[in-house]
């Protein structure tokens, strides 16, 4: 059912901050979690990366919320800087259009601690935002009161608990009260998550947002082999060929992203850097010239690029598949948002070939590519061939056993053949073992053909 913002009621300056940035209806997460936040139970949100998250918990807290009196009255935790800033930002834009002043502070390490100790004197924010460090550590010095908090929202909690945050986040549970409300939100609930949910958590309500897509449908998600290849001329060629108002290009490790930038700067292309190596004002810089446009690439690692949120990203190229395959999603999730169209372009090499089918198990599909003649243009399933043949070697129970007594006999069959005493055992070990190969590749062959005949050739 498609419904307008105005249909939740809120408060009049709510619905004037969301006209303001032209949020007319909720997304699927919204619509069905903002009554679930607004209830009051506590909730763990599972839900993909551009689904709309943040004001999903962010309005009905501003709804809740009481400026008049003088206490912490929400806390919010985010893995990185980045994120927790994108959060700020999203929560000031509300905030500034209530008639009476909702104080928020971002507390993030990199800043001046002790500033924020000098204003928490004067006055307590009434919505803290932040990094686990930073919060705890001005709640340990007793600076920060979040004593009476009603809302607690971990943001991004399996990357939290990636970033080894989880302890953090635990004891500034720990100093809210017991009947807080608290709002889990997480791209995936991995199992080592469920002690922490289960030590805070009052009867949650679990919300796994299913999508018909893992990718926004919006995103041409193609596959390009670099068999044969050099890679960071291939990335050079296909830059350059592709034109992009904004790429993003992901690598799995720092080392990766300084040898790639350097040789993408050293060809004369405008490219931003972006790791954990990084020093944070050197990154804010960074980020800040990425907004006004100076440059028309990036190269980032996943941790270091979770936490952007950039307008205007027209590709995503992976120099490689993740090593945490569900970094994926992330990294393709950047581009093709609010209905924009994107493309993503996948590097991938034959050894490759498990993460990817894994990935098209999550329900991911690719189109394989060639970049040919200054174009991409379309190419055979990879290795198809070779596929099909694999596939079929997944036998089962009763065929592996045969395989594993064909070797055994095979073996010993030899072994009596060469010292000479070839006895009549050995004999019809041999003959079982021809017509053991027949049945098998008899077997291999109908089953070749039936699931080609299904048109299972895809695997």
């Amino acid at each position: 059912v498609n419904m307008s913002f105005k249909d939740f009621n809120f408060k009049t300056f709510i619905q004037e901050a969301l006209d303001e940035i032209k949020f007319k209806e909720p997304t699927p997460v919204q619509q069905k979690l903002i009554p679930v936040v607004r209830s009051g139970r506590d909730l763990v949100g599972e839900s993909k990366t551009g689904s709309g998250k943040t004001h999903t918990f962010l309005l009905p807290i501003f709804e809740k919320l009481n400026p008049k009196s003088g206490d912490v009255q929400v806390v919010i935790t985010a893995p990185s800087r980045e994120l927790a800033t994108q959060i700020y930002q999203a929560t000031k834009q509300i905030a500034k259009h209530s008639e009476t002043e909702i104080r928020v502070v971002n507390y993030v390490g990199g800043t001046d601690k002790q500033r924020q100790i000098e204003k928490l004197k004067v006055a307590q924010p009434h919505i803290v935002i932040g990094t686990p460090g930073r919060i705890y550590d001005l709640v340990k010095s007793g600076d920060l009161a979040i004593h009476k908090a009603h809302t607690f929202v971990v943001d991004e909690a399996d990357m939290t608990m990636d970033m080894g945050f989880l302890d953090t986040v635990d004891k500034i549970a720990a100093s809210l009260p017991k009947e807080v409300q608290i709002l889990v939100f997480s791209a995936t609930i991995p199992q080592k998550l469920q002690p922490f949910l289960k030590k805070y958590l009052t009867n949650p309500v679990m919300e796994q947002i299913k999508t018909s897509t893992v990718i926004a449908d919006t995103i041409d998600n193609w596959l390009v082999s670099t068999k044969g290849r050099n890679k960071n001329e291939q990335i050079l060629e296909m830059l350059k060929g592709m034109q992009p108002y904004l790429a993003m290009i992901f690598v799995n490790t720092k080392e990766r992203a300084d040898d790639l930038h350097s040789y993408l700067v050293s060809n004369g292309l405008k490219v931003a850097k972006i790791h954990g190596g990084i020093p944070p004002r050197e990154r804010k810089r960074i980020m800040n010239q990425v907004k006004k446009l100076d440059f028309e690439y990036i190269v980032a690692t996943d941790l270091a690029a979770r936490g952007i949120d950039i307008e205007g990203v027209s590709h995503v190229i992976n120099d490689a598949i993740p090593q945490d395959l569900s970094f994926f999603v992330h990294r393709v999730g950047r581009t093709g948002r609010n209905g924009l169209s994107g493309t993503a372009i996948t590097l991938y090499q034959p050894s490759d070939d498990s993460d990817i089918r894994e990935l098209e198990k999550m329900g991911i599909t690719f189109d394989p590519k060639v970049y040919k003649d200054g174009e991409f243009q379309d190419t055979y399933d990879r290795d198809r061939r070779a596929n099909r043949e694999k596939a079929y070697q997944k036998l089962d129970t009763e065929m592996i056993g045969l395989v594993k007594k064909k070797r055994k006999k095979s073996s010993l069959a030899t072994r009596r053949k060469f010292s000479g005493r070839l006895t009549k055992n050995a004999n019809v070990s041999v003959v079982r073992l021809i017509v053991l190969r027949g049945v098998l590749s008899v077997k291999l062959r109908s089953k070749a053909s039936k699931h080609w005949l299904l048109g299972e050739s895809k695997f």
